[in-house]
């Protein structure tokens, strides 16, 4: 069977229909390609009209077999299920396998989080003699301060950033934007990396808009963020296993520690349901409990 031509026209309704960002779409058709994949070991003469509910359970079955956690498992379901919606609105098929398709149930494990003085530990680990020093400051501050996802720092613009409100515009998953509050020091970083850094850089053409740039003027990728944070955490003796989502998580775990609204929460993080962001209550249980047995004379 030939799933090119199906997977391009997936792609677009992706793009076009479900304003997906490219790396999802990218998950979505690698997801579906696996399926394919699956079915050319078990059943050759597979086609899209002949694909059953038993095989779409059997290959994710095999899916488990293979180690795939139960969060991989539910987005391939996703991306399986999204297909197959592609289709019949196409009507290239009458029956949709996936309808009853079961999504695993997750566990939510609490993320790994910082403590603030880890993250003092964390900044004071960049080497602020190098030019990407204060570059890096800004980056850190502005993932603590804003709760950003990685792609959402990479994609940052100097035009969304609002000095005199403390504001900054975001724009997130499914191209949803947003307004988060940044703090007076994240403010102050960017500020000299933008006046006192980036200005002496030559920029590439069509990069002059993004905040933070590698030395070649051009937007910082994903990667190298997360390659900075590992090596931050080396230099600083921090042992957990981070990635600039822990900052993600340090943020809103210290918003619930101090006592503030999961609904404004939910908004900063962008969270489209409420049940993404009360993983965080699980860590205001264990603080309250922990300042009762220290601080309560009845404890």
């Amino acid at each position: 069977m030939n799933i090119q031509s199906y997977l391009k026209g997936f792609s677009a309704y992706l793009k076009l229909e479900r304003s997906l960002s490219e790396n999802s779409i990218n998950a979505y058709l690698n997801d579906v390609s696996k399926l394919f994949e699956y079915l050319q070991l078990v059943k050759q003469d597979a086609t899209l009209q002949t694909i059953s509910l038993k095989e779409l359970r059997d290959f994710i079955i095999w899916l488990n077999e293979l180690g795939a956690q139960a969060s991989t498992q539910a987005r391939v379901i996703s991306g399986i299920k999204s297909f197959f919606i592609y289709l019949m609105e196409e009507e290239l098929i009458k029956n949709d396998p996936s309808a009853l398709l079961e999504t695993p149930k997750i566990s939510r494990k609490l993320p790994d989080t910082l403590s603030i003085h880890e993250i003092d530990q964390l900044i004071a680990a960049i080497d602020a003699s190098k030019p990407e020093g204060m570059r890096n400051k800004a980056i850190i501050e502005v993932l603590y301060s804003c709760g950003l996802r990685v792609s959402e720092l990479t994609e940052l613009k100097i035009s969304n950033i609002f000095e005199e409100t403390e504001f900054i515009k975001v724009v997130g998953k499914g191209n949803k934007e947003r307004i988060v509050p940044i703090g007076a020091t994240a403010l102050k970083f960017i500020n000299i990396y933008l006046n006192e850094i980036r200005v002496h850089q030559t920029i590439k053409r069509g990069n002059e808009n993004y905040i933070f740039l590698n030395r070649f003027g051009a937007k910082l990728s994903r990667i190298s963020i997360f390659n900075l944070i590992k090596s931050l955490a080396v230099a600083a003796g921090i042992h957990k296993n981070i990635s600039p989502h822990t900052l993600r998580h340090s943020f809103a775990t210290h918003l619930i520690e101090g006592g503030a609204d999961l609904r404004a929460i939910q908004e900063m993080l962008g969270h489209a349901s409420i049940t993404t962001t009360e993983i965080y209550t699980h860590l205001d249980r264990d603080y309250l409990k922990t300042v009762i047995t220290e601080f309560h004379p009845r404890a």
